[in-house]
């Protein structure tokens, strides 16, 4: 699992981004998580704050979140906090990302910070094909937006396609499906291709 932590410019924090409400669980204000990070009984003990990543419609954008309790309940993690005592409280924090403040000296293993990523060179099979120009947070996974010559591609930072981060040495590997770094032949080309070489 890879977690990528932002860094909030307004504050001067690092933030690393440990999980996302899915739903609503129950009639007692209970969601359940997706989580981001590999030690939820560490990230989510009782009175861990949390920055709420909202619309910014929403009544919850600017606010944090603290934590009540946490549990594991038919295999699926739940968390209650502190001021969502319904369900209908709950229901107006499902899709909410959850950021916690980070300690830079103890960054998770596979967790790095948005600017340790970014101009880092993208490799793939022992060649450099672009550049990381910024990091883009979704729900489901971030994304390395990568400059490859005059064209941004947009890379899933998830380990099956990224299997390699080497901050130090200055890149990142990629193992990319075909057809993300390069345009592939239609099968009309292929077929004509193939009758001329008959």
């Amino acid at each position: 699992m890879t977690d990528v932590v932002q860094n909030d410019r307004n504050q001067g924090k690092n933030q690393l981004r440990v999980g996302r409400l899915v739903k609503a669980h129950g009639l007692k204000g209970a969601l359940k998580l997706e989580l981001y990070t590999d030690n939820p009984e560490r990230r989510f003990t009782p009175g861990a704050e949390f920055t709420l990543q909202v619309p910014e419609a929403s009544p919850w954008h600017g606010k944090t979140v603290t934590v009540r309790e946490y549990r594991v309940m038919n295999g699926n993690p739940v968390v209650f906090f502190d001021d969502v005592d319904d369900r209908t409280a709950a229901e107006g924090l499902v899709r909410a990302i959850l950021w916690i403040d980070q300690d830079t000296s103890e960054v998770e293993e596979n967790a790095w910070f948005d600017q340790q990523l970014v101009g880092l060179d993208v490799v793939r099979d022992d060649v450099v094909v672009g550049r990381v120009a910024r990091i883009e947070h979704f729900p489901a996974q971030d994304l390395l937006i990568v400059k490859a010559g005059d064209r941004e591609i947009m890379v899933p930072f998830v380990e099956a396609i990224v299997p390699t981060v080497d901050v130090a040495g200055g890149r990142v590997v990629v193992t990319p499906p075909a057809g993300l770094f390069e345009d592939l032949p239609d099968a009309a080309q292929e077929d004509a291709a193939a009758e001329t070489a008959e």
